[in-house]
């Protein structure tokens, strides 16, 4: 391994270290209350040395929200890989978001704020483009699978991935809203079982009468 070689995976080690010290931060103070010098003490380097990486804390954040959606991304493709029929690849997806969300609900909820939020204008170009890459092809693998659906005639004749948007919104939308009611009620948490309604209604809506 050369020289170059090595300072790439150096660099990559050590973006690694801050970010799960950002993530135990983060998890303890939240958001808005962590600081970038209490992350920099949590990964045992210098405040400086965290902006050689990240742009602000908001893009630090979303390179967690980032990590997750990778992880999303790739349960998701899983799915399309199994050799089951297209009614449980669907059935496989409600599963995967479940799974996903009790993984770190809290990063995932970050994550669908982020996508609604203003904070996507205050991101490098590069970071953008990995939210973009991932999000595109998660979307795009469901929106595959619900193609050929239709194309197998299991499925209603409405375009593919605006079907695609409504699971995808069906999951963000639940996820956030579930997320609200704790403020009224923290001791419940309804997503897996709304998630299991939603998707039966939208699983018997799909299918062709």
């Amino acid at each position: 391994m050369g020289i170059y070689e090595r300072k790439q995976r150096e660099k990559e080690r050590r973006k690694e270290e801050i970010i799960e010290a950002a993530r135990k931060v983060f998890s303890i103070k939240g958001f808005n209350r962590a600081t970038m010098e209490e992350i920099a003490s949590e990964a045992e380097l210098s405040p400086g040395t965290l902006y050689l990486y990240f742009k602000n804390k908001e893009e630090l954040h979303t390179s967690l929200s980032i990590s997750i959606l990778e992880h999303l991304c790739d349960k998701v493709k899983n799915v399309v890989d199994q050799k089951i029929t297209i009614e449980e690849k669907i059935e496989r997806f409600r599963d995967v978001f479940i799974d996903v969300y009790e993984y770190d609900s809290n990063i995932l909820i970050n994550l669908f704020h982020l996508q609604s939020g203003e904070t996507l204008k205050n991101l490098s170009e590069e970071v953008l483009a990995q939210l973009k890459k991932f999000s595109s092809e998660a979307h795009g693998a469901i929106a595959d699978v619900i193609r050929q659906g239709i194309d197998d005639g299991i499925f209603i004749d409405e375009h593919p991935v605006a079907l695609a948007d409504v699971l995808w919104a069906t999951y963000a939308g639940i996820v956030l809203w579930v997320d609200s009611k704790r403020v009224l009620n923290d001791q419940k948490d309804f997503v897996k079982s709304t998630l299991n309604t939603a998707f039966y209604v939208i699983s018997n809506g799909l299918k062709k009468r």
